[in-house]
């Protein structure tokens, strides 16, 4: 791997990224049967655009701001693609090179900085440094001409998907709360004997929402970095400390930071030998919170662990409902997740198009955060984990037939909120609307200043 520079997690958080048009990868269809006319009466839709603090159109040019202000900051470690998305400078991520190609690639100028097996996916994965002689650009059209068949890309940095999130008025921002005054209606039982995977920023394992649980880590070397993101997303996918609780509580956690505190954190190498290790150790629910370019290892790696039977959920991103999809959620057959408030109306900065499946709670709730307490939480980020642990639930060992039937099993019990059936805006409806545990300190809102 590159040089990793520690910076501050936070700043990558507000990373911007641009895609490319994404090809195709022919999978057969996650087939869901036709769902019941109404499962419940629609709600209206309410005009909530006063409570929006940054016009839709500019959000998707906020992020590619901050990126460009990240790049700038780690400008010997990070460099933009052609698109102006983040990337770990002068290295290239390839997949299952043959020896021959390897020392071609050599041959030109082209260093191995690591090679690893991805274990459970029968897969290689090259992390190649560029010849000094030539631009990152320059080296992957290179080994586009030497090797055409080849799967490989830019080693993009992906961040969570709370970075676009609309902030709240000054009168409820996110407050630090107690166990107490973050209220629930009861507990469900704990679900011991489910798995369910997690690839986000360390996981606070000391708050008293995990406990009680089986945890398994992977990531920095062994090092615990817990971060504010992926304790709050683990949280809402199996804590479990009365009266809060997530999707799936008490369920067994595997969590990988991909992050580890630096802002070259969140790279496909890393990203692609954590699901590699999710696939080993045969988690068949798979949550990531994190949202990025169009990439082709991740999209081959994606479609590998989707053929062998794993459910892949992942937050559609906050740019607003008319910018370009991001990945993985757009993915085919990745269960792409979207976010509701309180009152069942959909985030106004969430994504929207084909790839929404699902709609969960991602506003007015509480989720446990490092280092302890509990904050009010909003985002696309915050929705994906309670339908990956509804899922879990359903899904004990990965399957691709058993995936499915789970898949349409939660899309039977989906709140149909939008045009009957599927559709852009909420996919096949709301799920979870139980799991929300609504905060106290969370007020009614009202409009923003002009």
């Amino acid at each position: 791997m590159g040089l990793r520079a520690a910076a501050v997690a936070v700043a990558l958080a507000c990373a911007a990224f641009a895609v490319r048009a994404p090809a195709q990868v022919n999978l057969p269809p996650i087939r869901l049967p036709q769902l019941p006319t109404q499962l419940a009466a629609p709600i209206a839709q309410s005009d909530t655009s006063e409570l929006n603090p940054v016009p839709q159109d500019a959000q998707t040019g906020l992020r590619r701001a901050n990126a460009q202000r990240l790049i700038r900051t780690h400008r010997q470690t990070l460099e933009a693609d052609p698109n102006g998305a983040p990337m770990l400078r002068s290295e290239l991520v390839a997949l299952d090179l043959s020896e021959v190609a390897l020392a071609r690639l050599m041959a030109e100028g082209f260093a191995l900085i690591q090679r690893q097996r991805l274990p459970g996916l029968d897969s290689e994965l090259f992390v190649l440094r560029v010849p000094a002689a030539l631009s990152t650009k320059r080296a992957w059209q290179l080994l586009r001409e030497l090797e055409p068949q080849a799967s490989f890309d830019y080693d993009h940095l992906y961040a969570d998907s709370s970075a676009g999130a609309q902030t709240l008025p000054a009168d409820s921002d996110p407050q630090v709360m107690t166990a107490h005054e973050a209220g629930a209606a009861g507990m469900p039982a704990p679900l011991r004997a489910v798995r369910v995977g997690l690839i986000d920023g360390g996981v606070q394992r000391m708050h008293a929402v995990f406990q009680s649980l089986a945890t398994t880590l992977w990531g920095c070397n062994g090092a615990s970095v817990p971060s504010a993101h992926g304790t709050e997303v683990a949280s809402l996918l199996v804590g479990e400390s009365p009266p809060f609780h997530g999707a799936a509580p008490g369920a067994a956690l595997y969590a990988a930071d991909v992050y580890c505190g630096a802002a070259t954190g969140g790279a496909i190498d890393v990203i692609a030998a954590a699901l590699g290790w999710m696939s080993s150790q045969r988690v068949a629910v798979i949550n990531i919170s994190l949202v990025g370019p169009d990439n082709l290892v991740l999209k081959q790696i994606v479609r590998q662990m989707i053929a062998r039977g794993h459910l892949i959920v992942a937050a559609v991103g906050n740019d607003g409902p008319s910018a370009p999809p991001l990945y993985p959620a757009a993915y085919p057959d990745v269960i792409g997740v979207t976010a509701v408030d309180a009152q069942y109306h959909v985030l106004l900065e969430a994504e929207q198009g084909p790839q929404v499946s699902f709609a969960a709670p991602g506003a007015d709730m509480a989720a446990a955060t490092a280092p302890d307490g509990y904050v009010s939480v909003r985002g696309t980020s915050f929705a994906a984990p309670i339908v990956a642990g509804l899922l879990a639930a359903r899904l004990s060992e990965p399957d691709r037939d058993a995936a499915q039937r789970a898949v349409a099993s939660l899309a039977h019990e989906a709140m149909d909120l939008g045009a009957p059936g599927r559709d852009a805006t909420f996919g096949w409806g709301l799920v979870g609307a139980g799991v929300q545990t609504v905060p106290a300190l969370v007020r009614a809102r009202r409009p923003s200043s002009p």
